[in-house]
């Protein structure tokens, strides 16, 4: 994503180029199912989505609302997150998702041992799963503070990496797994953005389903505004809203005096729940 982001800063100098049983996939109601508690019902958008780095001004969001987009994606928070974020508060927040805006909260969580370059929290086989567990307390504190309530999504960024080094991959889902099961007791939904060449095939092609994301925002810069006709898993797979698609990357756009540089997205699942 771009940061993903985070990334374009970063994705290509430092990155390189490269509980209950959740079955991924079955969306909405396997996610429920977490808690005995009611959760809230699910905040869904269907259309175009845009992610940039920081999240944008309040004045530049107005003068694009009611164009292309109708949702944001924005990085509440991690280690790896790579921009600053002055706009983004509580009040912003507000005052976007008043003027009509969606918004898809984004987490850059702890990156694979196996990922080159460096990374300010990189997970190992050991530390995976006590990481995924306070990296996701972490993101709940974030997107709470920003008014962003319980039962919405917070999306795991996961960069790429060699999904075929086994040890690697291993500590990954290890990873993932320990922070989906801890959103959950919190009562926000498993989202997750990732490659369609690695890191959420990894997550899609996993034997085990236990404990991995309802919700899957893949990476594919293939120009679809699709999140359908270009799927590249299994049909049954993160049905019921719970798709997001990163189609065009570093698009600069000028709407009503304000240009952003934005990745585009394809999105029909959750969103955050504000208000």
């Amino acid at each position: 994503m771009a940061g993903h982001r985070q990334s374009k800063k970063r994705r290509y100098i430092t990155w390189g180029a490269a509980g209950a049983a959740v079955v991924a996939g079955a969306g909405l109601a396997a996610q429920s199912s977490m808690a005995a508690t009611t959760w809230p019902a699910q905040k869904t958008y269907t259309g175009r989505a845009f992610d940039t780095c920081a999240a944008p001004s309040l004045s530049a969001m107005k003068a694009w609302h009611g164009g292309l987009y109708g949702a944001a994606a924005v990085y509440v928070g991690g280690k790896n997150r790579g921009c600053s974020q002055p706009n983004l508060t509580a009040s912003w927040v507000k005052s976007v998702a008043t003027a009509g805006w969606k918004l898809i909260p984004i987490y850059v969580g702890a990156q694979p041992p196996c990922q080159s370059g460096s990374n300010p929290e990189k997970l190992t086989a050991t530390t995976a799963s006590t990481l995924g567990r306070s990296d996701a307390d972490d993101a709940v504190s974030k997107a709470s503070a920003l008014g962003m309530k319980a039962g919405s999504p917070i999306y795991l960024d996961m960069e790429s990496y060699d999904i075929t080094n086994t040890s690697c991959n291993n500590a990954v889902l290890t990873y993932v797994r320990a922070f989906d099961k801890e959103l959950r007791v919190k009562v926000y939904r498993a989202g997750y953005y990732g490659f369609t060449s690695s890191s959420a095939k990894a997550i899609a092609n996993a034997t085990d389903k236990t404990d991995l994301p309802g919700n899957l925002w893949y990476a594919l810069w293939d120009k679809q505004n699709t999140t359908t006709a270009d799927w590249p898993f299994g049909a049954t797979q993160f049905t019921d809203h719970s798709r997001g698609h990163q189609y065009l990357v570093n698009s600069k756009e000028t709407r009503n005096g304000y240009t952003i540089t934005v990745d585009r997205d394809a999105w029909d699942g959750p969103v955050a729940i504000t208000g």
